[in-house]
């Protein structure tokens, strides 16, 4: 593709993705380097597999800037990674050989189990990586995990979503947390804040020229890193007789990658002809087993909750709560069972019950944003908002950058009496967003104690 071709392009993408706004930019890409960002927002590379030249959105540094700025709220989102030090540190250990042997060795990578009971793994543009317990429970050996791996880490390599995405993953990801309705009250009456199941919307959509590259990225960073190429057709088979037998689990992971029995063919036949050899090599299943055994103890919690979150999407509460009280019978101290248990009691009205579930999953995992989040939603709604602001104002600590929670604190703050300190924070919020309810209300109450005109 010539230069010329290739910036007009890309300009003409520039322009369809408009909605990014210049204050979004800086706030994910950090204000000293704004205004570069945004110069630099769309233009021509050298695909670092193929050699050729692509169209991106996005340079090297943004999708570095990206995972640090982005890639913690959708971990939090998908409940954070999960409480296992020695099955963190041997997923870890499995990505860090593949991407050794990557055509990008010197990203960020980072990987990490999510507590997410839903079917699917996922990577922003600079390798921060989550693969939820809900896949991570499915499969049987480390071929099959080396294969999901491997899979992610060629959408990386290949610069898939900066090719497919640029603007569009950051105006998306500007606006996060954004979804709160306010009404003229002194309290603010809260609407759709983090409740989200299996949300993965920062992340980019792949074609299924995007996945057909992955996979035979995939399959070949595996077959070099000692596994069977066996392992990519056994992962496929994995999700294609799930799908068939439960196609709602695996309705988030399809969205993004579509999949098709012709991926898992095309492995096989890979498998038997160019990667052949490699069919000796050991899928290291009894080291997978050893090294997974506390999250398979958790299987019977982890398909409770994936049957409550299915039964949640479509609203069907009186369906939900039973799973997930079945979860936390059997795992009584599952920080992801009491904070689905708190959102399905906190969509049927029942804000005391639910808090109390919200409570109980912050004193289980004190690390872990989300709960503190969805209790300090719970204390507004409570008419308690001296304990909303502490449990939001923890939650803003330890993720900054949610708009939706420094609007909340405002609200709180306004709730207390503290006006001055209500005001600071609606100011703050605006600066993120002036569209909305939320941003109505912030101008409203502005303008009403004489601060704007």
């Amino acid at each position: 593709m010539r230069d010329h071709e290739c910036s007009h392009q890309a300009l003409a993408e520039g322009l369809r993705q408009r909605r990014l706004s210049r204050r979004q930019a800086m706030w994910l890409l950090g204000a000293s380097s704004g205004a570069a960002a945004l110069s630099a927002l769309q233009g021509c590379a050298q695909s670092p597999v193929t050699g050729q030249t692509i169209v991106v959105g996005m340079s090297e540094a943004q999708e570095r800037s990206i995972d640090a700025q982005v890639a913690p709220h959708q971990f939090s989102q998908d409940l954070g990674a999960i409480q296992d030090a020695t099955l963190n540190r041997y997923v870890g250990d499995v990505g860090r050989q593949l991407h050794a042997l990557s055509h990008r060795p010197d990203m960020p990578y980072s990987y990490r189990v999510l507590n997410a009971n839903y079917v699917n793994a996922y990577t922003f543009p600079g390798g921060a990586m989550g693969v939820t317990r809900g896949i991570m429970s499915e499969l049987q050996d480390e071929s099959e995990l080396a294969a999901l791996l491997g899979h992610e880490l060629g959408h990386v390599n290949a610069r898939h979503a900066a090719q497919r995405q640029g603007q569009a993953l950051i105006a998306q990801a500007a606006v996060v947390g954004v979804n709160v309705a306010a009404q003229n009250s002194r309290w603010g009456s809260l609407v759709g804040l983090g409740s989200q199941i299996g949300a993965s919307a920062l992340l980019a959509s792949y074609s299924r020229d995007n996945e057909r590259e992955a996979d035979a990225l995939g399959q070949d960073y595996l077959v070099r890193a000692g596994y069977p190429a066996q392992g990519m057709t056994r992962l496929h088979q994995l999700l294609v007789d799930q799908e068939k037998s439960a196609p709602s689990l695996l309705a988030t992971m399809f969205s993004s990658h579509p999949m098709s029995d012709e991926r898992r063919d095309t492995a096989a036949r890979l498998a038997a002809t160019r990667y052949a050899a490699s069919s000796q090599a050991s899928p290291q299943r009894e080291r997978f087993m050893d090294q997974t055994a506390g999250l398979r103890r958790l299987k019977p919690t982890i398909t409770a909750c994936k049957n409550g979150e299915v039964a949640m999407s479509a609203k069907a509460y009186d369906k939900a709560q039973p799973e997930f009280q079945a979860a936390l019978r059997h795992t009584p101290d599952d920080y992801a069972a009491h904070v689905r248990m708190a959102q399905c009691l906190q969509a049927q009205g029942r804000g005391q019950e639910a808090r109390a579930h919200a409570r109980q999953a912050q004193a289980i995992y004190p690390q872990e944003a989300q709960a503190h989040k969805l209790s300090g939603v719970l204390s507004l709604g409570l008419r308690d908002p001296a304990r909303a602001f502490e449990d939001l104002d923890r939650y803003d600590r330890q993720l900054p950058g949610d708009p939706g929670v420094v609007f909340l604190k405002g609200v709180s703050l306004e709730g207390m009496g503290r006006r001055p300190e209500a005001a600071l924070q609606y100011r703050q919020f605006l600066q993120f967003t002036q569209q909305g309810q939320a941003a109505e209300y912030a101008v409203a109450r502005l303008r009403a104690w004489g601060m704007i005109r």
